[in-house]
């Protein structure tokens, strides 16, 4: 395999990523960086979100950048019988095809998932969709901010003064991709038992319902849907933002016990016995009163210092950072979470394996980069490739616009 070296969990996987935008590409950027041979397979025009911007790099835009580190790409035209050819020669040797097209569009083209289990049984196939095949929305597409709005998600987040708002980063797609990187080594896991592949389906709608916690919870419970808190929990007091000297702070406290250390090491602990305050119960039925008595001391003090002293003690507390001062934060630094390779930077994978520890082996790849290296790597040769070429089955490094 001419790839740089890899050390991760994942070493000798080969994954087939037939998958563009953001959930699918986000899960193979997770079994990639852990040293998964990702072979991303993109159409004529490639995955749009190269043109997701501004910012860019060599046109690439860094959306796109974010989520296709460590993988190889080559164009190729599936809608063509000649396209369809060359997957099903890749496939032969890959032990995972992840795919976002519509439900029925591989049936379509005969190659749909009858078809691949009888061909290759210990193919794990995963699907990533909206809403699924069937049912009142099977097979409409899926949008993360149109999911946010359709599981209640944007119901529940903002404050009665900004109304329903959506939530500001793609929460839904990352988290599909995450359930599908799950469901995928679930599937490898029980294939070292059976000796078989098998389908796996996540979509967008179940993924939003999935993560509505606690406020589907809550509702099974009382019958009612969340009302608009802000920054505030439904079911925390105190668990909001609040101002300081400098900058603003986050208090998060979740049981009665850490209430009554907060308001100790803040200098209040009267609080902490405060019939009004005394239970979490109590803090919610009065957490106008309780937000002013907070808000008068912590007004009195910086953030930095004041949530250092109360993470050392144990305690909920942070700054509010701008995602520049996140990035360049000391634990941050300390913890190698930001990683460099020639022009690309990133932020590390948070999955930390003591042995097999994930790498960053390849900067994201230009559009259809590889083709010649993942073709020859499969038997064709170079007179194959060319013609493969010539036909507009494998695309050179330019895309159809």
């Amino acid at each position: 395999m001419n790839t740089p070296a890899a050390t991760g969990a994942m070493t000798g996987l080969r994954v087939i990523d037939l998958t563009r935008v953001l959930g699918g590409p986000y899960c193979t950027q997770i079994l990639a960086d852990h040293g998964a041979d990702v072979i991303k397979v993109e159409p004529p025009a490639g995955d749009e979100v190269r043109d997701w911007g501004p910012p860019f790099h060599d046109e690439d835009a860094a959306y796109f950048v974010g989520i296709n580190r460590n993988k190889r790409s080559i164009g190729l035209d599936l809608a063509s019988e000649g396209g369809r050819a060359v997957l099903m020669k890749m496939l032969e040797t890959a032990d995972v095809l992840i795919e976002n097209f519509k439900p029925g569009t591989l049936d379509k083209w005969g190659i749909g998932n009858d078809v691949l289990r009888a061909k290759f049984p210990r193919l794990v196939h995963c699907r990533i969709s909206g809403f699924g095949a069937d049912g009142p929305r099977g097979g409409n597409p899926g949008y993360d901010a149109i999911i946010q709005a359709m599981t209640g998600m944007i119901a529940a987040t903002g404050s009665p003064e900004s109304g329903p708002m959506r939530i500001g980063v793609p929460l839904v797609d990352i988290t599909t991709g995450l359930y599908a990187t799950i469901g995928i080594l679930m599937a490898l896991s029980e294939r070292q038992r059976s000796g078989l592949g098998q389908f796996i389906e996540t979509t967008l709608y179940e993924t939003g319902l999935a993560i509505m916690h606690p406020h589907t919870a809550n509702y099974f419970m009382h019958g009612k849907p969340p009302s608009l808190t802000g920054n505030e929990h439904p079911n925390l007091v105190p668990y909001a933002i609040f101002p300081t000297k400098t900058d603003n702070i986050f208090i998060g406290v979740g049981n009665d016990g850490t209430f009554r250390k907060l308001a100790k090491e803040i200098g209040k602990p009267e609080l902490g016995t405060d019939p009004r305050f005394a239970r979490n119960k109590d803090r919610i039925a009065n957490r106008d009163a309780l937000r002013a008595e907070l808000a008068a001391v912590f007004s009195q003090h910086e953030a930095e210092p004041l949530c250092n002293r109360l993470l050392a003690a144990g305690l909920p507390a942070g700054p509010v950072q701008k995602i520049d001062q996140a990035l360049t934060n000391p634990h941050t630094i300390h913890r190698g979470d930001v990683i460099e390779k020639d022009w690309y930077k990133g932020v590390a994978s948070p999955i930390r394996l003591e042995r097999t520890k994930p790498n960053l082996r390849r900067t994201p790849p230009k559009f259809s980069q590889h083709a010649a290296e993942v073709l020859g790597e499969f038997g064709y040769s170079k007179d194959e490739i060319n013609g493969l070429v010539e036909k507009g089955v494998v695309c050179g490094p330019q895309r159809k616009r």
